[in-house]
């Protein structure tokens, strides 16, 4: 996707479409008036009969429209103009965007950038008009023939503005398609059979992203792991032909002084759940429980493609859960690298025995703070549904810059208590915890578990279960949350 900005007026533009916002009742807005001007009123009458739902995101597309320069004009319903804020505007520019990626043309006109938000700079909004225009046009072809390729969709949009834009505005934008692009590889990752994306794919795909970016990238094979003590992380591996990996990759846009931000993402390649093994409906999208994982490889890409001023690391545990006459069994007890020992009660709740170990490996960094990004439990989808994500944390001012930059990039989530009184439901008769806490407050009780591995820095938890992949006819990764770490990351590093 190629991103252009301009300036002029909307009703001269020469252009297969151009896309415009459009508010419900009387007073439709200043492009819409110029355009309505340009066409003697048409386009007013023609809204006044009821053609455009006022709700926002509805859209009607008129061809060859009269006394303007575009062959297309696709007007797009942004509500009530007093009602205006983030999700009614989201809801338009991803209108846009889900035409854009289908159109039969390959350049658009994008003229809701310049609609004013309150509470949004132009900066703001011509980021998130990048990253969410690039990230609709996303198709995986990796698995398909040629023929199954489709030859669709807009290559390059022109963001119209009312004024010159200047380098920060350039920069907004730019970010916002590095975020887009972040995104695209996560849900390439997510979205690839679990036949190809194994551990050691993974680890090849570190080591290219590091040629790329030019990232220092680390590989601990399992011979480095037993020497470190990873008893936990090695255990989910032992049922499976794949061999585990740790994969860090060490992004350095700041001074060597200055703390890393660590990013820890859960990288079960495919879970079958082991010994405990799961039902066999919807087992195929197993291969979803490393988007933890692709995540990090996301997110430390689009900072990378950024530039940012900041320190990151990314850490990726991977392995492949699988039943086996060497796999773990309910009621193994194994010893982690920090030297607490762990009775394994269910083997499906393998997630938290990876990342245990990283997040004791991750102290070497001494870090500003650390969050992992887990699909770790079914119970955080039916406590919150897919829509946020679950957020935990043992420090309350990061658990504020992380739901703040969920709000700000539309990648919300949400905070689920970390109380001690949880910690009782880990209590085990032979080792210093179990790895489940029971039927109750299964997203607790996981994080909770994890908390007792972080007590050296400041720490938060992304269970996105119900956030990473979509199911039915829409099956698939969604790059989530690589918005909101990203936004994260930008607040941190200080945004221009």
């Amino acid at each position: 996707m190629e991103f252009t900005i301009k300036s002029g007026a909307p009703e001269k533009q020469k252009t297969p479409c151009l896309a415009v916002g459009v508010f419900a009742g009387t007073a439709r807005g200043e492009v819409f008036d110029a355009l309505d001007r340009a066409s003697d009123g048409a386009l007013a009458t023609l809204l006044a009969d009821g053609e455009l739902d006022d709700k926002a995101g509805a859209s009607l597309l008129l061809h060859a429209p009269a006394g303007l320069a575009c062959q297309r004009l696709l007007l797009v319903s942004l509500g009530e103009a007093e009602s205006l804020a983030d999700k009614p505007w989201r809801d338009a520019v991803a209108s846009v965007a889900r035409y854009a990626a289908n159109a039969p043309f390959k350049e658009l006109v994008f003229a809701l950038a310049q609609v004013e938000l309150p509470g949004r700079d132009l900066v703001w909004r011509l980021e998130q008009c990048g990253r969410m225009l690039a990230d609709a046009a996303y198709r995986f072809t990796l698995h398909k023939g040629k023929a199954d390729k489709p030859d669709k969709g807009v290559s390059e949009i022109r963001v119209l503005l009312s004024a010159r834009a200047g380098d920060a505005d350039k920069r907004a934008l730019e970010r916002g398609q590095a975020i887009a692009e972040g995104m695209s590889l996560t849900r390439d990752l997510g979205n690839l059979a679990g036949n190809i994306c194994t551990p050691s794919y993974l680890a090849d795909r570190a080591r290219k992203l590091g040629k790329e970016m030019k990232l220092k990238v680390e590989v601990l094979d399992r011979a480095a792991m037993e020497k470190l003590g990873m008893g936990s992380l090695l255990s989910v591996a032992k049922g499976s032909a794949e061999p585990p990996k740790l994969i860090v990759m060490h992004y350095k846009g700041a001074k060597a002084k200055d703390k890393p931000v660590v990013l820890v993402g859960k990288g079960i390649t495919f879970d079958t759940g082991g010994i405990s093994l799961k039902p066999g409906a919807e087992m195929d999208e197993m291969k979803f429980d490393m988007c933890g994982a692709a995540s990090v490889f996301g997110t430390v890409k689009a900072v990378a493609r950024m530039g940012l001023p900041i320190n990151l690391i990314g850490v990726v545990p991977a392995a492949e859960n699988m039943p086996g006459g060497r796999a773990s069994k309910p009621g193994d007890v194994v010893e982690s690298m920090s030297g607490q020992t762990i009775e394994i009660l269910n083997t499906d709740a393998e997630g938290r025995l990876i990342l245990c170990d990283a997040l004791t490996y991750v102290e070497r960094f001494e870090p500003a703070c650390v969050v992992d990004i887990a699909t770790l439990t079914g119970a955080c989808i039916i406590a919150l549904g897919k829509i946020p994500s679950g957020l935990l944390a043992n420090d309350d001012a990061l658990a504020a810059e992380l739901l703040a930059a969920g709000q700000a990039s539309g990648d919300r989530a949400w905070q689920l208590p970390l109380w001690d009184e949880y910690q009782e439901l880990l209590k085990s008769n032979f080792a210093d915890m179990a790895n489940i806490g029971g039927r109750y407050g299964g997203a607790i009780t996981a994080a909770a578990f994890l908390a007792r591995f972080t007590k050296k820095y400041a720490w938060a938890h992304l269970d996105i279960a119900g956030t990473a992949w979509l199911s039915g006819d829409a099956k698939g990764a969604t790059g989530r949350p690589v918005p909101l770490l990203s936004e994260f990351l930008i607040g941190r590093a200080g945004r221009d």
